[in-house]
């Protein structure tokens, strides 16, 4: 049996989702040192704006890697979703989680007569 067709390589996409995570990287490297004004002292939802970029653009280096990596990309879309959904999910839930519990351990040490110790 022979193949007409020829084994195509993947160097183009890998490049292209390798340029596309650092970008992301970058940004969030560059928003961490500078940490603008205007996002860092910008409350939504009880988090500063700056937060919540970060969370966003770690949730789509996720699924951006869950799509090369995993090559989710061929899928059907109910596949994909049943995949991605319940890790989309539990990621947010997680630092949702953490969020409260560290708002409110900050809360305990700030308002009470318990000292810092670590």
């Amino acid at each position: 049996m022979s193949h007409d067709h020829a084994h195509e390589s993947n160097v183009g996409r890998i490049w292209k989702v390798f340029f596309v995570l650092s970008a992301i990287t970058i940004v969030e490297v560059f928003l961490g040192i500078t940490k603008p004004h205007g996002l860092h002292f910008t409350n939504v939802l009880g988090m500063n704006l700056l937060n919540w970029i970060f969370i966003i653009l770690t949730i789509a280096k996720a699924y951006g890697i869950m799509w090369a990596f995993m090559h989710l990309e061929g899928e059907k879309a109910a596949l994909r979703w049943s995949i991605v959904g319940p890790l989309v999910f539990l990621i947010i839930y997680l630092i949702f989680i953490l969020l409260v519990e560290a708002d409110y351990i900050f809360g305990v040490f700030k308002n009470s007569t318990i000292k810092w110790n670590f």
